[in-house]
């Protein structure tokens, strides 16, 4: 399954017949077992990888760090509940360190950020501090690269 899912993590529209020929399994195999780990909660989504850079889109895309106070005998799930709940957040991880919660989101202008932060995020009662970091430029994400100005060929020159 694992050689599966990995196909798919790089590709979600790889063909039945290609995953098959890869995995020398039959195609009807081939979709039975992708079938299965979507009923099983095993592949959650599919995801489209876009550089809006390259497109119309003004965005701005911040990752917040989250300092929380855990609720008794829920730990820190019903706040990242609360959370992921909002519109605005696209991921939510439990963090180790400094902060407890890494949150992404985007908003269309840096006071919307800033808004979201203010009014939402940081007046939640158990909310206990945070850190604001703009994303600047997106070298790689998800495995894809982004900064296709790279020189494949060019080595770095150690000193």
């Amino acid at each position: 399954m694992i050689k599966l899912l990995k196909l798919l993590e790089n590709n979600a529209r790889m063909p039945y017949s290609e995953i098959a020929a890869r995995l020398n399994i039959s195609e009807a195999e081939a979709e039975a077992r992708v079938k299965e780990l979507e009923e099983n909660g095993t592949i959650v989504g599919y995801h489209t990888a876009i550089d809006w850079d390259k497109t119309d889109s003004e965005t701005v895309t911040a990752l917040i760090d989250v300092k929380v106070t855990p609720q008794r005998e829920m730990g820190f799930d019903r706040v990242a509940r609360r959370i992921y709940r909002f519109e605005e957040v696209e991921s939510l991880y439990l963090m180790s360190g400094a902060y407890d919660l890494s949150v992404l989101i985007t908003g269309r202008t840096m006071k919307e950020v800033a808004l979201f932060v203010s009014q939402k995020l940081s007046t939640m009662e158990s909310v206990a501090g945070t850190a604001t970091h703009f994303l600047l430029k997106k070298y790689k994400e998800g495995g894809m690269v982004y900064d296709h100005e790279e020189n494949e060929g060019e080595r770095i020159q150690l000193v």
